[in-house]
């Protein structure tokens, strides 16, 4: 089958043929219709989330079962489907509990085994796993849940327990910004969107952002509902002044009563905690790279604040998502910016190194 593999941190991606994978016992083999590009797939290509080479990357896609293994009892060839990209064993207590996410035996395609940059791509734990897809949400639409959407979803509504008229604050207007500003909007938040980059911000607006600041100008745009922050872009993972969070508070009267860091970086972390009122909640969705993460404890403490990390969303937990997919309160499909073939993959991958967020989803189409 055809595939992007490297075979090195940082080295050129090339579509090359491998074989194809084998069909784990309790999984599935599926022919990939789309696959997305994500942050976390350009994490893994420079090593700052460790894979082993050669490796073929990919972790959020849609297609068909090609082929089930034997212990597979709810799904068979022909079967439209997609899936978290954390996927659970399905055994342990946490699985048991519905919690797949944070299993800590979990196969990520793309991660821990080849992923979906690829014709075909392997499964495990099917049964637990897969989430089949409604006729009318294609491919290209669908490889935009597995990972930023339903992370966003989940961070807005499990852990950020967004309510209509809360002020929400979304901190990197990327695929998974762009998803908690449409997912927040549509649940009647009152969404502050910060970027650099002008395109992503309009993006936002569109999305349903109430208004946004621009973490690359100094200042306030007087009457215009453009704030300005200080001095770098929150897409480019540098350093970001507290003008960004004193933006953010005048705009909501007082601080975001939520506050996601959806990019992931210390200064961004730090910047949304701060922009919080009191009692407001801080989602990091976002990766973070290692080392000490600086997080101003003493607003923690002092304003009784609270800190949550998220990690996808399991299977279980779909189909609340799926039925606002389906009645149009969400519609992901807007989401979707660039869409390429295979052989575009490692362009869209070196994109990344550049600061600035693309104003929309990368997907890879293979089929529909």
């Amino acid at each position: 089958m055809r595939a992007v593999v490297y075979s090195g941190y940082g080295a050129t991606p090339a579509l090359t043929g491998v074989p194809e994978p084998d069909c784990p016992a309790d999984g599935v083999v599926i022919a990939v219709g789309a696959t997305g590009v994500c942050r976390s797939d350009w994490h893994a290509w420079k090593g700052h989330d460790p894979v082993v080479l050669p490796h073929i990357g990919g972790h959020e896609f849609a297609g068909l079962v090609a082929a089930a293994g034997p212990e597979v009892t709810r799904w068979r060839p022909g079967d439209r489907v997609t899936v978290p990209f954390a996927c659970g064993c399905g055994r342990c207590a946490f699985c048991r509990a519905g919690d797949a996410q944070v299993c800590p035996d979990q196969t990520q395609p793309g991660f821990t085994g080849p992923g979906s940059f690829a014709e075909l791509v392997a499964v495990h734990a099917a049964d637990a796993n897969l989430v089949a897809l409604p006729a009318d949400v294609s491919f290209v639409t669908a490889a935009c849940l597995g990972c930023r959407f339903a992370t966003a979803f989940r961070a807005v509504t499990a852990h950020g327990r967004v309510r209509p008229g809360d002020w929400l604050a979304v901190h990197g207007c990327g695929g998974v910004g762009l998803s908690a500003v449409m997912i927040g909007a549509a649940l009647g938040a009152r969404v502050v969107a910060v970027d650099v980059s002008a395109a992503a911000l309009e993006r936002a607006r569109e999305l349903g952002a109430e208004a946004v600041v621009d973490a690359g100008r100094a200042g306030m745009a007087a009457g215009t509902g453009v704030a300005a922050g200080a001095e770098v872009a929150a897409s480019s993972g540098a350093a970001v002044s507290s003008g960004v969070a004193g933006a953010v508070a005048e705009i909501t009267g007082g601080g975001a009563h939520v506050s996601v860091d959806a990019l992931g970086s210390p200064a961004l972390a730090a910047d949304s905690v701060r922009c919080l009122r009191r009692r407001g909640r801080h989602v990091q969705v976002g990766l973070l790279p290692g080392g000490p993460v600086p997080l101003p404890m003493d607003l923690v403490i002092g304003r009784e604040l609270e800190i949550y990390g998220s990690h996808g969303m399991a299977a279980r937990d779909y189909p609340a998502m799926m039925r606002l997919v389906a009645d149009g309160t969400l519609r992901p499909g807007l989401l979707t910016g660039d869409v390429i073939g295979l052989e575009g993959v490692g362009a869209a991958l070196a994109a990344m190194d550049a600061p600035g967020t693309a104003a929309g989803m990368t997907v890879v189409s293979l089929a529909e």
